[in-house]
């Protein structure tokens, strides 16, 4: 089978998939065989009602029609060519960023009440706008808000100061309010549907705050398990979009305090081992001397860990 024959291969080829079971398949995101290759059996069976062998066969024909081998490291070294670095204002930052955040992965910010996470959130998705040359990605930017964080006044300033129309600039950030986490996540999915049937590019997914609602609703440790898993199927669902549409995750994340902790910093990212083996770049952000605020590199793939002092004014992030 040539290449040129797998391609054109859709949905609606899948074995003992109707029209109307195809359609089901395409309302719950499952539009191309690349969707149906990455989904569990689990995800099909919801869906779509059919059984769970049923559910198998399809995976995995559309697995085998999409050639789904391995890659040698310079394949994947091209793709990575076509990942788009965005600027958070300040050279500093972009530095310890590698060159900016980057599409096609999780950058998570955590740290304390005040210490720049949502101003960075503010900044990217004004500077995603912007031409590749001058730190953008010439796309739109989803704001998932969980804490009622957005504020359009602050996108107005920063807009101003980079020379930008704010009701343009307004005008490419989707904002939607999540009131709990099954709304979190669900409209996380329906980001695919903004890219595939509204056409819309999407550079840049913001959630801002990841865990507000998990945190709220499982209390105690007996609903630890719980949570974890939930919180595990919301970041892959992100993981896995940012990939698949080439665009950045950008999430901020709050603190707890360690109290058996003597000595350095007495605080640590919640959400444990999920949220830090899901998000591809970690920052730990905190309050500096002289109102400026100190980003710490904690984990990347590629990136040596470092540190960048920068200032949040009112025209945006800037160098310190």
């Amino acid at each position: 089978m040539s290449k040129k024959e797998v391609k054109e291969f859709t949905i609606y080829d899948l074995p003992g998939v109707g029209a109307a079971t195809a359609e089901k398949l395409k309302e719950a995101g499952f539009e191309t065989l690349m969707s149906v290759a990455v989904a569990t059996p689990g995800e099909i069976t919801e869906t779509s009602g059919l059984g769970e062998a049923a559910a198998r066969k399809i995976i995995n024909f559309a697995r085998n029609s999409m050639n789904m081998g391995f890659e040698t490291g310079e394949e994947v070294m091209k793709k990575r060519e076509n990942l788009v670095k965005l600027s958070t204002g300040s050279k500093n930052l972009d530095t310890l960023f590698g060159g900016g955040v980057e599409t096609g992965s999780i950058t998570e910010c955590y740290g304390a009440f005040g210490s720049g996470k949502t101003s960075m959130a503010h900044q990217l998705a004004v500077n995603v706008q912007l031409p590749r040359e001058k730190g953008g990605g010439e796309g739109i930017a989803v704001w998932i808000d969980t804490e009622s964080t957005f504020r359009p006044e602050r996108i107005k300033q920063i807009s101003a100061d980079l020379g930008l129309d704010p009701l343009e600039v307004l005008r490419k950030i989707m904002v939607v309010r999540a009131f709990n986490s099954d709304h979190q996540m669900l409209v996380a999915e329906k980001v695919e549907d903004l890219i595939t049937k509204d056409k819309l590019p999407v550079r840049l997914v913001i959630v801002d705050s990841l865990m507000a609602h998990f945190r709220a609703e499982f209390v105690g440790r007996g609903t630890l398990a719980d949570r974890q898993q939930k919180l595990n199927k919301h970041m892959h669902i992100l993981m896995k979009l940012a990939d698949m549409y080439n665009f950045a995750v950008y999430v901020t994340n709050q603190v707890m305090a360690k109290p058996d902790t003597f000595f350095g910093d007495p605080t640590a990212a919640i959400g444990g081992n999920i949220v830090g083996h899901n998000s591809q770049t970690r920052v730990y952000l905190r309050r500096g001397k002289a109102g400026t605020r100190v980003a710490k590199l904690v984990d990347s793939p590629h990136l040596p860990d470092g540190e960048a002092v920068f200032q949040v004014m009112e025209g945006g992030i800037k160098d310190a």
